[in-house]
């Protein structure tokens, strides 16, 4: 069995419970694990620290549990009873908040959630969104991969029949690097389509966890949907970086006059269409929508000033990593300098971050400096995050990627 020794001092952060360990804090490696193996972790004096997954890079360790009730079996995996209890209090949570209960079609209904997120569910490296009954799963970490099978077993078994169909979609975010055979698939239940209709506070939306990006929808932005909802009525709402279009249906289903929706992927715009179309049941029949495919930056410097008194500007993840970040924050301040020089005065910009290597300061920060530049009076009516089922630990600020600002602009 894998164990990996620290540098004296550097055990500090594991007594404030912080899930990462990183590879200057690692003095030696006991064995010679392989990526993804779950390992040991000691202090320099030989005390014991914690269990987590060994992988190459700058994170070495992510830690799965802080004491020694649950050690890894004879193959260098947690036990079954590991994954079964960590889906079990995972799916808690959500039952207290109600995720897992709206399913009556009522004007609230909703039929997806995330049920675990990483760190805030003690499962470093791990995502699982669920999609009416299926559970669409993205793997981090190379031991994340290798335990696919033993989630997949936990979320069907601890579900109580919510759960029937697994999909491992982790093809493209598993490190290659750990010379693992990648691919995604079914792992468990009956294979249905690639696809579903999913209830989200009474919208509907054509997921596809195949083809769509992430696991199939950006469920992060369920509550900031839903606010520009409630802002949208008589407002005429430019969408940009739209995806699938899901502030384009909560802003038609609103009343909003017009709504234009501009991604630069073909296929998110087909699916966009079809989600407006889906909708079309509600208010959004009478509103006009138009989509265009274009890149949101070159549209929105080719847009008419005062032509949207409400914005949504929700780019890409500008910043995976910390060495780009100075990049990043140059490209958020071009953003928001021309969308808040283009907005009609009264106007609403919902602006957004989703780059964890951007922090909630650096963000507001980079917006604040963007408003200067326009010489426009702006104020801050709310600052925006993701929903309870993207939970942060207290232990890992880190958690907390996702940063928004709803701006009024005079």
């Amino acid at each position: 069995m894998g164990r990996v020794i620290l540098r004296k001092g550097r055990e500090d952060s594991l007594h404030r419970f912080h899930p990462w360990i990183f590879s200057g804090a690692v003095a030696s490696v006991e064995g010679s694990p392989y990526e993804g193996e779950a390992v040991e972790v000691y202090a320099h004096d030989g005390s014991f620290l914690a269990v987590g997954h060994w992988q190459k890079g700058s994170i070495a360790v992510r830690v799965l549990s802080f004491g020694k009730d649950w050690l890894p079996d004879g193959n260098g995996l947690m036990p079954q009873d590991f994954w079964d209890l960590r889906i079990e209090l995972a799916l808690r949570m959500r039952r207290a908040l109600g995720f897992l209960s709206g399913r009556d079609g009522g004007p609230q209904a909703t039929t997806c959630c995330r049920l675990v997120h990483g760190e805030g569910d003690s499962l470093p490296g791990l995502v699982v969104d669920i999609y009416g009954r299926v559970a669409v799963m993205q793997a981090h970490s190379a031991g994340m991969y290798l335990s696919a099978d033993r989630i997949a077993s936990a979320l069907t078994r601890c579900s109580s029949g919510l759960i029937t169909t697994v999909y491992n979609k982790s093809g493209a975010t598993a490190p290659h690097r750990a010379g693992l055979t990648l691919s995604d698939g079914y792992l468990t239940g009956p294979c249905p389509e690639d696809e579903t209709v999913v209830l989200e506070n009474g919208c509907r939306f054509h997921v596809n966890w195949a083809v769509g990006q992430k696991t199939g929808f950006f469920l992060d932005q369920r509550d900031n949907r839903a606010l520009v909802g409630q802002y949208a009525a008589g407002r005429r709402v430019l969408n940009l970086f739209c995806y699938t279009g899901g502030f384009s249906v909560y802003a038609l289903n609103a009343g909003a006059s017009s709504v234009v929706s501009v991604d630069s992927s073909a296929v998110a715009v087909d699916m966009l269409r079809r989600n407006v179309e889906l909708n079309a049941g509600s208010r959004a029949h009478n509103v006009r929508h138009s989509e265009v495919c274009a890149d949101a930056m070159d549209y929105l410097k080719e847009t008419v000033a005062g032509e949207f008194d409400l914005m949504v500007v929700d780019p890409p993840a500008f910043a995976k990593h910390r060495d780009a970040l100075d990049n990043a924050l140059r490209a958020y301040r071009r953003l928001n300098a021309a969308a808040i020089g283009k907005i009609a005065p009264g106007g609403l910009l919902f602006t957004y971050s989703c780059s964890q290597a951007v922090d909630r300061r650096a963000f507001e920060l980079t917006v604040f400096t963007a408003a200067a530049a326009t010489g426009r009076p702006v104020r801050i009516l709310r600052r925006l995050t993701q929903p309870a089922d993207h939970p942060v630990s207290i232990y890992h600020p880190e958690g907390d990627y996702l940063k928004g600002l709803l701006l009024y602009v005079e």
